[in-house]
């Protein structure tokens, strides 16, 4: 009896903690600017803070968003990030925003991976191909043609991508559900991996002969470094 009389006492008390605990993974403050200078580090929430006495308006704030990446490079496309690198005042925000900038007949945000957030984007300018692949074992695409004003989202840690299908610029916007989302770039870490990854492992798991993927290796290598 006395057992009961225990649970029905704990099992409340337990809920109620879970409870309590469930309510405190957010930000316990307005916003905790990023600072690198430890020793000027008032508040620490994910990293050193400043002072939000010594905040600004400038710690919120980025130009530039408006003028278009120089695509011309091999995948015909450029990234400009507007993340907590660019943004102090982001730091524990959970959110961040890029442009992205694709040359006609062709330009590609290559097949990449976002380790820390989920991405929607939106079309501006131009036409999109666009999709996603699933993990092990299914992998399956799910792809779709952009025009501007429509809308795809990229599960976090899905590989994606988006092609330009277009005569002319695209341009789109994307958020991510992190201050500092992370990006693996697939064929950049596979065989541009510093030091390079043995080859044989490559050649078998990519069933290619070895000299393709020293020949890869060594293009991707020097693109990285």
């Amino acid at each position: 009896m006395k057992g009961v009389q225990f649970l029905v006492a704990f099992v409340p008390l337990a809920l109620a903690s879970k409870l309590v605990s469930a309510s405190d993974p957010g930000p316990l403050q307005d916003f905790c600017v990023a600072i690198n200078d430890t020793k000027d580090g008032v508040f620490v929430n994910g990293k050193f803070c400043k002072d939000p006495k010594l905040a600004t308006a400038e710690d919120f704030f980025l130009p530039g968003l408006n003028i278009p990446g120089n695509t011309s490079n091999q995948v015909g496309s450029m990234v400009t990030p507007a993340n907590v690198q660019q943004i102090p005042g982001l730091n524990t925000l959970g959110i961040s925003l890029v442009r992205i900038d694709y040359a006609p007949y062709g330009g590609l945000n290559p097949p990449h991976t976002h380790p820390r957030a989920t991405e929607i984007l939106v079309v501006v300018e131009g036409t999109l191909s666009v999709g996603f692949v699933t993990s092990n074992t299914d992998n399956r695409l799910f792809t779709k043609v952009l025009y501007p004003g429509d809308v795809f989202v990229f599960p976090e840690g899905m590989i994606h991508f988006q092609f330009n299908i277009g005569s002319t610029n695209a341009v789109a916007f994307a958020a991510l559900s992190s201050q500092n989302p992370g990006v693996i770039t697939i064929a950049n870490a596979v065989f541009g991996s510093d030091p390079a990854i043995n080859p044989d492992v490559l050649a078998k798991a990519f069933q290619l002969d070895q000299n393709i993927v020293k020949q890869l290796q060594s293009r991707f290598w020097w693109d990285n470094n």
